[in-house]
This record gives C-alpha cells, structure tokens and sequence, in this order.
C-alpha cells in the first residue's frame, strides 16, 4: 500500500501555565528535508527533534513549528539599578566638564544603553520536554495516518492508469497482421517502380524482406511493456515505502513504449501509443507524490 509524501498532524499540549501547539507538516521531494521553527526554550532539543522525525519518516520536505501561547503575565524584566547609577555618575560628570546644564532627559538614554535591563533566562523543564516530545510523536503519527489516506486515492488512479496502458496494448493486436501486409505492399511496389520484375533475385529479395520485418517487429517490446506493467502493479501493493522503484518502473514503461512507436510504421498503431504515453504522463505525475 502506498503512501502519498503530502500529509499534516497537530498536537495542542496543556502544560502547566502554557498552550503549547505542536504543527507538521510534509510536502513532495526526493530526500528527506527537515525544517524547524521552534521557541528560544526549545532550540538546545532540535537536533534531538529532528532524530526523532528522521526515525519515522521517510522522504518528503518536512516543517515542524512549535508555538507557546503562555496563560500568565510574562515576567517584566528588572532594572538594573548599579549599572544605571554607574552610567548616570560617569554622564553627570561629562557633562559638568562640558557645561550642559539641562541633564533631565539623561536617564531615558541610560535606559538604552546595554546592560541596564536584567532578563532572567528561562531553563527548559525536563517533564515538560518530555511531554513536548510526545505530542511530537503524536503529531507525526496523525501526518502518517493522513499520508496513508491520501495514499490510498494515489493508488487507485495510478492502478487505472497502468490498467488503460494494457488495455492499449492489447488493442494493437488487431492491426499488427494488417501492418505486416501493408508494409509488404509498400515494399513490392516501391521496388516494382524502380526494378523490372524479371530482375529482381526473388531469393535474395525474401532474405532482406525477413530481416526487414524482423527489425520492425514489435513482440519483443510488448512483452517487455506487459511484464513491466504486472511488475508496476505488484510493487504498488508492497507495505514498505517504495515511490523511487515505481519510477524507475515507470521510466523502463516509457522506453518500450517509445520503442513501439518507433517500429510502428503504421498510424492506427502510433495512435494507441500517444495513448499509452499520456497514461504512463499522468503515471509519472502522480509518482512524484508517492513515498
């Protein structure tokens, strides 16, 4: 069963006196691509962040974000009062042995200056971490669930696509008898218009005639593109991720196919294999999606 690369989860965690929402989402591309938006609190637990997402999933571009929304006033921060009263000294004094006499608005301009604000670092709790990675692992989980959903509807319309190629297949049959003939008569009359009958070593003639036909037929190729097909069709059932092999299925579809066309040499024929590429066209499109 195959899974589909685009998926989201969401977690919102009650911790304490925070609302922490936990949001992931995944997109298409061909390696796995993990992109965080996390909280100052959390930026020392991203490497172990992204282990975790490594561990569960596979391919796809990868954007985790984790927002707080804190239920209590935050904590103002406090003045330092040495620093500003050291600031203040030193520009009272400056400005004495400069003359100015108006220092009134001196302290709104100390209060810019480094240093004069005291802001307590938070320390991440352990418990809460703990926590937090859970609802990460639930998060993911919920993106896997939907990744298999969407799976799902991947799967029955490129079944059908590979159904309609075989379908397609089997409606060259009819005209393949009728292509030999016509390109037998094309040859005699081609060759008539050139060459006296009575000239032509019709043994000779035979032999190049066989070797002709041989290189325009076509049995080879629609084995191979059947095979190809049953093949598609058996691997799409497998439970293990497997996107990369049905491409490179789809890729060995597309050269017997073209390889069809080219021997064809007979225009009810090249119309079917127009269909054909169309089908394996949509095929690839819904293949750059799949896990």
């Amino acid at each position: 069963m195959i899974q589909s690369m685009t998926g989201f989860g969401k977690t919102i965690l009650d911790i304490k006196n925070k609302t922490i929402t936990l949001e992931i989402r995944s997109l298409n591309s061909k390696q796995l691509d993990v992109s965080a938006r996390l909280p100052v609190l959390y930026k020392e637990k991203e490497l172990e962040l992204r282990n975790i997402i490594s561990q569960s999933l596979e391919r796809g571009k990868i954007d985790i974000s984790i927002f707080i929304d804190t239920i209590e006033k935050e904590k103002t921060p406090s003045i330092n009062q040495a620093v500003v009263k050291n600031y203040y000294e030193q520009l009272k004094q400056i400005s004495g042995e400069l003359s100015v006499e108006n220092i009134d608005h001196i302290l709104p301009v100390i209060m810019r200056l480094p240093d004069t604000l005291k802001i307590e670092k938070q320390e991440l709790d352990e418990k809460e971490w703990k926590q937090v990675k859970k609802g990460v692992k639930e998060a993911i989980h919920e993106l896997i669930s939907f990744r298999k959903q969407e799976g799902k509807a991947l799967q029955k319309d490129i079944h059908h696509h590979v159904i309609q190629i075989i379908k397609l297949l089997d409606n060259i049959e009819p005209y393949e008898k009728e292509r030999i003939a016509k390109i037998k008569t094309r040859i005699n009359h081609n060759l008539s218009e050139f060459l006296a009958t009575e000239s032509i070593d019709q043994n000779r003639f035979e032999q190049e005639m066989i070797y002709y036909l041989e290189k325009v037929d076509i049995t080879e190729e629609k084995v191979r593109l059947r095979n190809h097909c049953d093949y598609f069709l058996q691997t799409i059932k497998l439970k293990i991720p497997a996107g990369k092999k049905l491409g490179f299925i789809a890729q060995e579809m597309g050269r017997e196919i073209n390889t069809i066309g080219s021997k064809a040499n007979d225009s009810d024929i090249q119309k079917l294999v127009v269909q054909m590429k169309d089908e394996l066209e949509k095929i690839k499109e819904q293949l750059l999606n799949v896990l």
